[in-house]
């Protein structure tokens, strides 16, 4: 498949719909500029096109494999690495006296996006070392990030995050890993780690992981629980690399897609680490990591949405079958209808993501509360929604492609598997809904009325231009405030978490009539404007069927016993 970077929709989303001026207005990011943003996005666009999409369908037939105790990744993707590391694009929000470019989240949630869309199974491994630099950088002493970050960012050295295993998954406290004091400041770690996303490669000089584990004092659950930074290779005070550490990969998972990603099992065997932050304070650490992944996940939805609507959208040109206007099935009224439905909602994913972005940028910048709450708030939506669009647009794109989307030849079933964990990694989207509804609404609710407030003025304002559409999103803001006041007035936190998965869907989707009208403002009379007609009047309207579920409760979720249900 070719895949093109959507550079007009960035650009577009940045500097018509998001406000990205508003970032460049701080002294922080006073230099990331129009002319900056369009030659980095130009330069990414050409590295996704050009050497990243290529490797795509090479990794899935020759995956990632383990042999003899050696992990040889899949064709190619050393050479990706390597343009990646050289291109800056792992330190593009890095701070910059350790060799990061110091931009903004936003800019770098853009290139992660297009990265994924071109080849999501190698965009995983910057990814996973942008997250451990982002925890080192505001946890680990400063001589590990004297030692540690500078190799992160130039890509000579590779992250990783190990939290699961076998017993602890969701449930991180239920973990059983250990960490000895060997009495001269380091710790011997100790158990075994599952589903570690490049937990090994061949191109990076040393591997570098993260690992969560319990201190000798350390009390059960999540509250006893440490973070140490557990390299593969020693290293020497000046930075080259000693003897090998006391890990290994035991095994590589057999898994649906991601074939080109290996997913290991690793052991450590009185490993020698480094305590990061305080100790049994693992978890705070270790959250500033997962909620950086969070966004970059719910990006990989969104880059793998838009690739599968490239595919389908190519397919359907192509296709010549049945009478139509263009002798192609991209005039039959159901194809185009699920192209319509695919790009509509892959450009409201894509300015939730963008949008919570934003906000991170803006908290760094300004250090205010407001933006720490923005984008605390819309994190979970941004993942949740974002992978759940590319899920369901990749299985739209298999539905375009007929018959041949069954077919492996065609790459519209690869797509599909690669995205489909998406919606698990990082914290399952139904935790993220959970989240939402409990930890996100303990303000009573006052972020989630602001943002509310925000598009119903947007919309009340759009009703002298755009009468129809503006009532709709009114509308649907006066259903979603109703709801939002029944969650908040739950005191039995069941009761939110029976109704949470819709209610986030229902957020996403009134966020998405938003940006969608927004683009309508900014287009009137042209593409845009029709594609937000089309999302406001056919895709919006599923919100009052989201929230009538969001508040039945918690009795009718448990109405059968566990008997009725096997019966």
């Amino acid at each position: 498949m070719t895949f093109r970077a959507p550079l007009s929709e960035y650009e577009f989303l940045l500097n018509t719909v998001i406000g990205f001026d508003q970032i460049t207005a701080t002294e922080r990011f006073a230099e990331a500029d129009g002319d900056v943003v369009s030659a980095i996005l130009n330069e990414a666009g050409k590295l996704c096109n050009e050497v990243m999409a290529p490797l795509n369908r090479g990794g899935d037939l020759t995956p990632s494999a383990l042999e003899n105790g050696v992990l040889r990744s899949a064709p190619g993707f050393g050479d990706g690495w390597k343009a990646i590391a050289e291109g800056g694009w792992i330190g593009m929000s890095a701070p910059q006296e350790h060799g990061g470019m110091g931009l903004p989240m936003t800019l770098t949630t853009a290139v992660n996006e297009m990265m994924s869309g071109a080849c999501l199974s190698l965009q995983l491994a910057p990814l996973m070392s942008q997250g451990q630099i982002e925890a080192l950088e505001h946890h680990a002493s400063d001589a590990l990030k004297e030692l540690y970050l500078p190799k992160l960012i130039s890509g000579e050295w590779a992250g990783t995050m190990n939290l699961t295993e076998p017993q602890a998954g969701s449930d991180v406290g239920a973990l059983s890993s250990k960490a000895e004091p060997n009495g001269d400041g380091t710790y011997a770690i100790s158990g075994q780690k599952i589903f570690i996303t490049w937990g090994d490669n061949d191109f990076a000089e040393n591997i570098c992981h993260l690992v969560l584990a319990r201190l000798p004092d350390g009390a059960a659950g999540t509250k006893g629980i440490s973070l140490f930074l557990v390299p593969k290779y020693l290293p020497n005070e000046d930075g080259s690399l000693g003897a090998a550490n006391d890990l290994k990969v035991v095994s590589l998972e057999h898994k649906l897609g991601l074939h080109g990603s290996p997913t290991c099992v690793m052991q450590y065997d009185g490993a020698k680490g480094w305590l990061v932050g305080e100790a049994h304070g693992g978890m705070a650490a270790m959250f500033t990591m997962m909620n950086n992944a969070r966004l970059g996940v719910g990006g990989q939805g969104v880059g793998i949405s838009e690739a599968a609507y490239q595919q389908a959208l190519d397919y359907a040109l192509e296709r010549k079958q049945g009478k139509s206007a263009s002798g192609s099935i991209a005039d039959h009224a159901d194809v185009r209808r699920m192209l319509m439905e695919m790009k509509a909602d892959t450009y409201a994913a894509r300015a939730i993501l963008l949008a919570c972005a934003h906000a991170i940028d803006m908290q760094v910048a300004t250090g205010e509360a407001e933006w720490k709450a923005r984008a605390a708030f819309l994190t979970p939506i941004a993942k949740a929604f974002g992978t759940e669009t590319g899920i369901r647009q990749a299985d739209t794109g298999v539905q375009v492609h007929g018959g041949m989307g069954f077919i492996e030849e065609t790459g519209a079933a690869q797509l599909l598997r690669d995205v489909r964990v998406t919606s698990i990694y990082e914290g399952t989207n139904g935790i993220q809904a959970m989240d939402l509804v409990a930890r996100k609404m303990m303000d009573g609710g006052d972020m989630a009325h602001r943002i509310i407030d925000e598009i119903e003025a947007q919309a009340e304002g759009a009703r002298a231009t755009h009468p129809n559409m503006g009532e709709a999103v009114w509308q649907a803001c006066e259903s979603l405030r109703e709801t939002t006041e029944w969650m908040v007035a739950q005191d039995d936190l069941q009761e939110r978490f029976a109704g949470a998965v819709p209610y986030l869907r229902a957020f996403a989707r009134v966020l998405g009539g938003h940006f969608h009208l927004s683009a309508a403002i900014a287009d009137k009379g042209g593409p845009r404007e029709k594609l937000a007609r089309f999302y406001i009047k056919r895709m919006l309207p599923e919100h009052a069927g989201l929230l009538v579920h969001a508040q039945e409760g918690y009795a009718g979720t448990m109405a059968l016993t566990l008997e009725e249900l096997a019966g």
